[in-house]
């Protein structure tokens, strides 16, 4: 049944991903987007060019702060250091939302907490969940805030695996309280490129395996989609979550389905590579933004 209920519908908010060559652009003028996320190692200056850059940012948009340097499945936690600059960060900016992804990236070597330099997959098993769920827990407790993990794209499948990626996050939310950042095209990547991970794996349909995925994550564990698109390759050559892309159109309708699944979850545009104009990252914004009012103008229709 059709209702002409005419309530304005809640709409996500949408955000972009900040790089420097759009400083001067974000800047200039105020565009019409509901946030800006930065990667939160660029900031952790306190001073000069990149201190005033970020305090001018945040005094213009809401600022969401996307960790790449806490290794939350790292059996060496992250340095107190790390966790302090952050902090400090994340007093100066007051964010939306502060973000890290499930991996680890943290060793010991010589006898020093040494950094990967990238973002590692681990087994999702048992010994890495304790050692993640911990790793959250300590980062919540000084940042007093929860904070969203992403799932990662993972190039390796390691060994020792008895939980199933959505089976591991989904026990790390109930155990941490966190909620997930999910990227939707991680997880097309990671569909993409299975059958070539997989001994004797098979092909796989990526956007019903990404509908599949999103299935098994209950709806309140959401906090945040990230939007992005990559390189395309032939067809069995390995694909490579290269941010250089706009957003492909199985992406965009796989961000359509996880609407309408968890609702007006906040979206952001990331774009790394093959950086485009500022209008055109914006127009990726108002894509996301076009098809969450169909998809929520068309809920508070229906009765």
């Amino acid at each position: 049944m059709i209702s002409l209920n005419t309530t304005t519908p809640q709409l996500p908010l949408i955000g972009v991903g900040l790089r420097h060559i759009h400083y001067n652009d974000a800047l200039s003028a105020r565009a019409n987007i509901d946030f800006i996320e930065v990667h939160a190692e660029n900031f952790f200056t306190e001073g000069g060019a990149t201190y005033q850059v970020i305090t001018d940012i945040a005094a213009n948009y809401p600022i969401s702060l996307h960790a790449t340097s806490l290794g939350l499945g790292s059996a060496v936690p992250a340095p107190e250091q790390q966790l302090n600059q952050l902090l400090a960060l994340v007093d100066r900016t007051d964010p939306i939302l502060v973000s890290d992804h499930a991996c680890f990236s943290w060793a010991e070597l010589s006898s020093a907490s040494t950094h990967a330099g990238d973002l590692l997959p681990v087994p999702f098993n048992e010994e890495s969940l304790a050692c993640m769920a911990n790793n959250v827990l300590r980062a919540q407790a000084l940042l007093k805030r929860t904070i969203l993990v992403e799932n990662l794209s993972a190039y390796i499948q390691l060994p020792g695996s008895t939980y199933s990626e959505s089976e591991f996050l989904v026990k790390l939310c109930e155990l941490t309280g966190c909620k997930l950042l999910i990227d939707i095209n991680n997880l097309m990547v990671n569909a993409t490129n299975h059958h070539l991970l997989e001994p004797n794996g098979e092909k796989i349909d990526t956007k019903e395996f990404a509908k599949q995925w999103l299935n098994s994550i209950p709806k309140n564990m959401v906090g945040e989609f990230h939007l992005a698109g990559c390189t395309a390759v032939p067809e069995n050559d390995f694909m490579i979550d290269d941010h250089s892309q706009p957003v492909s159109d199985d992406a965009w309708q796989v961000y359509k389905f996880a609407l309408e699944r968890f609702g007006p979850v906040p979206t952001l545009i990331e774009w790394d590579e093959n950086l485009p104009s500022w209008t055109t990252l914006l127009k990726e914004a108002d894509k996301a933004r076009h098809i969450a009012t169909k998809v929520f103008s068309r809920e508070v229709r229906e009765v």
